[in-house]
């Protein structure tokens, strides 16, 4: 079955957001292959005699050529045999050691099969003789017959090999124009001569006016190197064909650029250069404002991206260039993503976002001294560029951490300076920030080597606590090693070993991480482990003039990428809040089959504990920004920007709670009624900042350190009415947060009621039928206990609150249209 177009429409409501692209595998066909089929025995023989007669001249010119070079690794003609439809081409029968018949590649291309054999200068006789012998119908002297029949009867034709038949990858990542260079994996047969097999190819590469790499991988019957040309070039000199056993897209592990020279990195950087689009230096465009050791702005990837003035540091002294290679490498991130695809598949690329950079530590980590000093650096950091450029929209995003995580979760003065920025506490709430941060990084080989039961004790390091920042964390999908005995620690789509956790952090604290990105894996064999090349993300290199690129890690590289996922969030929905963004990015996240087996029992149902202990090691999963931009007929997603003033000052009474609001959801009741037991999966994000109390008293209670926290409920089939939900969340509000019990009028949430609203930021996810669904029509968001309410003399508890709510609905029901029907009920009422 075919691709189906993706389904992309425009979240619906107040403000753009994410939609999921729907996907259905489709079939790869065949099935088993017949048995050698009955042909036409002449008539089959003639055409096949016909074409071998046809490759004999061609075979002659390669020789001379070969012999005019001075070519020295074996005279021959590769050639192509093509089986019949459905057929298994009995390609062992085609090589012949002693003659020196190798055969080099076997592929399939639906019923086709095809397969690639060098033949020696001479050596076409031999297949010329099965032909005569096959047309005779020889026969041994025992009569059994010796005609090659099982063999010829496969074969299709006989043909020059051409440069599509030596391509063993995926044929759509050959480029549409032949004109056009890239990197080539190129595989070369050994011949007993591997030596002079790759200088041969080297020499007609450059005749050809191709570039070969000075590295190669040696195989017992195969030598790897790597070429950078277009396929017009190849394809033009059958010798050069001769030469390769395969053709692949160069392998795309940071390993193979980082290990380059610095003319070969050149030559990858011009090529992606060729099709970058990069967005004018303009106050409108999101930027990205990385506080950390600086940048490198000569880059020529990052310097179109990243303006002199937009350069800045607390520190005069310390000037704002990069010593300690590491903000050059985020900022390379934060603008192109993991460059290992970028450079590899040479597609186009187009950035709608830009670089802002602030030296907030002179090496890579933490700047020396107490808490306090951090804090009150960090804060300088966050204003030096909106000083500069105070209109700007921009996404602050910081991997400089303490050291240490001795706070396990309580709030320090850095992360509530951090919680103060965000909420922008000194301007009223006016213009909050988006601010995103590194979970802290595992560095030590021992914690590795107990990989995975050290995820649960290396925690997250200051200020990765804060409540309002996006704390991100890392799993990895590299598990390349490239090196022969070496293994990964981490399985694919498993947790990164450089990832930190809040699995003992006291359960009042928010649970963190928000969610993991790519950080990259770690090699161990049996002396221990160590961090690979191949095992990394590749970005830009601090001393470009040097080297172009390099390779990073860790929760560093994982913010990095999460605060590029933000910006581009941010260039196409504009008008979003940053409580939005933030919750878009935490809602459009899942987690791998890889995590769910780490952490969540099998045979059984998980219970709510188990779901806490799991977003407490891996957050809420990996962000996808296709289901960030875009909703689907069957997977759509609702946003609702809106305020809410939680408290009011009453005589006699004090200070009591004020207002919740009540938000109408838009289900079609007769299409969900329809579906009746239909699987429907519902997913709720409250975003919100909270201005912190950074007091002794207010850091060690989750009561007194934010300024206010919002609950939301949702209606359940047992409120008989709206009016009994609304007194039943009113019930709710004079509950304080405590304790675990599962509620078992409303057992089908991961997490529930109770354990959901830590932080200031909740998510849920509710599992259901269709039928269910339907009655829920009322989501309530509603006030409960901090210190704006119980610190009167302080005068904040008539202050507004600003709260963004996103609910998504996924069924797997694709040829119902939700979307559409929902569309008829937009007007969410208030």
């Amino acid at each position: 079955m075919a691709d189906q177009a993706p389904d992309k429409r425009r979240h619906l409501v107040l403000h753009d957001t994410s939609n999921t692209q729907d996907f259905t595998a489709h079939s790869l066909g065949g099935g088993d292959k017949k048995t050698v089929p009955e042909l036409p025995r002449q008539q089959h023989g003639l055409a096949l005699r016909a074409q071998l007669q046809a490759l004999k001249p061609v075979a002659q010119a390669a020789a001379e050529a070969q012999q005019h070079y001075g070519l020295e690794s074996g005279l021959g003609l590769q050639i192509q045999f093509v089986s019949q439809p459905d057929v298994e081409l009995a390609f062992q029968s085609l090589a012949d050691e002693r003659k020196r018949i190798e055969l080099l590649s076997v592929h399939t291309e639906g019923p086709i099969t095809y397969a690639n054999v060098f033949v020696p200068d001479g050596q076409l006789a031999r297949f010329e003789k099965y032909v005569v012998e096959y047309l005779e119908e020889k026969k041994d002297k025992n009569g059994t017959p010796r005609d090659h029949k099982a063999l010829l009867n496969t074969i299709a034709s006989i043909r020059s090999a051409e440069l599509h038949a030596l391509w063993t990858d995926d044929l759509e990542l050959l480029p549409d124009d032949e004109h056009e260079p890239f990197w080539w994996e190129v595989w070369l047969p050994v011949r007993s001569r591997r030596q002079a097999v790759v200088e041969d190819f080297r020499k007609l590469a450059e005749l050809a006016g191709c570039t070969v790499s000075d590295q190669q991988a040696n195989f017992p019957e195969r030598t790897v190197v790597l070429m950078y040309g277009s396929q017009r070039q190849f394809a033009q000199s059958v010798m050069l064909l001769n030469c390769v056993a395969e053709l692949r897209l160069a392998k795309e592990t940071a390993e193979f650029f980082d290990g380059m020279a610095a003319g070969e990195q050149q030559q990858w950087l011009d090529s992606t250069l060729a099709h970058a689009q990069f967005p004018a230096e303009d106050s409108d465009t999101p930027h990205v404002c990385l506080l950390d050791s600086g940048v490198n702005r000569g880059h020529p990837l990052l310097s179109p991206l990243l303006a002199d003035a937009d350069m800045h540091t607390v520190e005069p002294a310390w000037g704002t260039d990069d010593v300690a290679n590491h903000g050059s490498g985020l900022a390379g991130l934060a603008a192109f993503g993991d460059l290992t695809e970028a450079l590899a598949f040479n597609f186009p690329v187009v950035l709608e976002h830009r670089l802002e950079s602030v030296k907030l530590t002179p090496g890579e980590g933490a700047n020396k001294g107490d808490a306090k000093h951090h804090a009150y650096l960090f804060a300088e950091a966050v204003s030096r560029p909106e000083v500069s450029a105070p209109k700007r929209r921009r996404i602050f995003m910081s991997a400089v951490s303490a050291s240490d995580y001795r706070d396990r979760g309580r709030p320090s003065s850095w992360s509530a300076t951090v919680d103060r920025l965000a909420a922008d506490s000194d301007g009223a709430g006016a213009f909050p920030r988006l601010i995103i941060l590194a979970a802290g990084n595992t560095r030590e080989h021992n914690a590795w080597m107990d990989y995975p039961a050290s995820l649960s004790t290396n925690l997250i390091h200051d200020p990765g606590q804060s409540w309002n920042a996006v704390t991100v964390g890392a799993y990895t999908d590299k598990i390349e090693t490239e090196t022969v005995g070496v293994s990964v620690i981490a399985a694919g789509g498993g947790l990164s070993p450089f990832t930190t956790t809040s699995r003992t952090w006291d359960s009042v604290w928010p649970l963190k991480p928000d969610v993991v990105l790519e950080g990259g894996n770690v090699g161990k064999d049996a002396l221990g482990a160590a961090g690979m090349p191949s095992l990394n993300l590749l970005t830009t290199h601090h001393r470009p003039h040097d080297r172009l690129f390099t390779t990073t890690n860790a929760t560093s590289a994982a913010s990095a990428l999460c605060a590029r996922m933000a910006a581009q969030i941010m260039a196409a929905y504009p008008r979003l809040r940053p409580e939005t963004l933030r919750a878009l990015i935490v809602h459009s996240a899942d987690w791998t089959p890889a995590m769910r087996k780490m952490f969540l029992p099998e045979g059984k149902r998980p219970s709510k504990q188990d779901y806490v202990n799991l977003i407490r090691h891996c957050g809420w999963g990996v962000p996808d920004l296709n289901r960030a931009l875009w909703s689907a007929g069957h997977s759509l997603t609702l946003v609702v920007e809106d305020v809410v003033r939680p408290y009011a000052k009453e005589k006699e009474r004090g200070v009591v709670t004020r207002h919740m609001n009540l938000h109408g959801l838009p289900w079609p009741r007769e299409e969900l009624e329809a579906l009746q037991d239909a699987k429907v999966q519902m997913r709720v994000t409250l975003s919100y900042f909270i201005e912190p109390n950074p007091s002794a008293r207010g850091t060690s209670s989750k009561f007194h350190y934010p300024s206010h926290r919002l609950r939301f409920d949702v209606q359940r089939p047992l409120d008989a009415s709206t009016e009994d939900f609304v007194a039943r969340v009113n019930a709710a509000a004079k509950r304080e947060d405590a304790g675990d019990p599962i509620d078992p009028k409303d057992p089908d949430w991961y997490l529930g009621d109770r354990q959901r609203h830590r932080g200031s930021l909740h998510q849920d996810v509710w599992e259901g039928t269709a039928a269910d669904l339907a009655s829920r029509g009322f989501i309530a968001v509603y006030p409960s206990t901090g210190w704006w309410r119980t610190r009167p003399a302080l005068e904040r508890y008539d202050l507004p609150v600003r709260y963004s709510l996103v609910v998504s609905l996924r069924t797997e029901q694709v040829e119902v249209d939700l979307y559409n029907a929902i569309t008829q009920k937009i007007a969410i009422p208030t």
